[in-house]
């Protein structure tokens, strides 16, 4: 969660992007998971929608698994931020299928058109819920998978405190709570299979640069002890377009500790949570 994010997202379109170690790892792991998903269902087209959540550059979460040759179609509801996302997935040598819509209550497609639907920290932008899980529904033939931020995360609570009203101006909270999810789906008919906690690195999910929120508590003094000199940039295109092979095998060094931390950690320390849903 960084709900700077909402005013300076064109930022990450830079020539030189730098989503940070955080976002790298996440989409590293988010990568394995949702490739796990596909071939256990046996899924070949997939649609994101949102696309647009709270990490880095928007729009690229899908790209790894349409590199294996997945069917891959995303909607947006900005047409500028769309165009952006077309243009990196271009450069990643990859075309698919890119949909604009004003909001997110009416899906243009054919009933069970994708085998598999996802989004990532992105349910917050819905008008309604019930209405978009319900095309969701209807236009999903095998799985649905729902990631969410974890609300009782020391990232997302500090990052509530440091955002006063603003959370609740730009985003509907209730969208991203797990048990309301559960509740919708399950008026549809479909079948929670699996839920658990992802995206739990050694580290709080701050959502902004380090140095800036430690100013916000007075802290970045800190830093300024260990001397620290310029950052590494990190941003997961260069793996994508193969100038950087080793990528995934740098952010799985921080894998340990998702792997190996109880639940009653997580519940703390985790990122964010994931829903799998089957249709019954």
């Amino acid at each position: 969660m960084a709900i700077p994010i909402l005013k300076n997202w064109q930022n990450y379109f830079s020539e030189e992007p730098n989503e940070g170690l955080g976002s790298s790892y996440e989409r590293i792991i988010l990568n394995n998971k949702l490739r796990e998903i596909i071939k256990k269902y046996k899924c070949e087209t997939l649609l994101e929608v949102p696309i647009f959540g709270f990490t880095g550059i928007t729009g690229i979460n899908s790209i790894a698994v349409a590199k294996s040759g997945i069917s891959a179609t995303l909607i947006d509801n900005d047409k500028q931020r769309l165009e952006m996302v077309r243009s990196v997935w271009k450069n990643c040598g990859l075309k698919t299928n890119f949909y604009f819509q004003e909001n997110f209550q009416k899906l243009n497609f054919e009933d069970n058109c994708f085998d598999i639907s996802w989004n990532f920290s992105a349910l917050w932008f819905v008008n309604s819920l019930e209405i978009f899980l319900k095309e969701l529904t209807r236009v999903t033939k095998k799985v649905i998978w729902i990631c969410v931020p974890n609300r009782f995360g020391f990232g997302y609570i500090s990052q509530k405190y440091i955002s006063g009203n603003e959370l609740k101006k730009e985003l509907k909270e209730d969208n991203i709570v797990p048990k309301n999810i559960i509740k919708e789906m399950k008026n549809l008919n479909w079948k929670l299979v699996e839920r658990n906690y992802i995206d739990c690195p050694p580290w709080p999910d701050i959502g902004m640069n380090k140095r800036e929120f430690l100013k916000i508590f007075h802290l970045d003094f800190l830093l300024k002890l260990k001397r620290e000199k310029n950052e590494e940039k990190l941003c997961i295109l260069d793996y994508y377009t193969n100038k950087d092979s080793d990528f995934s095998n740098r952010m799985m060094k921080y894998y340990w500790f998702e792997k190996i931390a109880p639940n009653f950690i997580k519940f703390f320390c985790a990122h964010h949570k994931y829903m799998i849903f089957t249709k019954t």
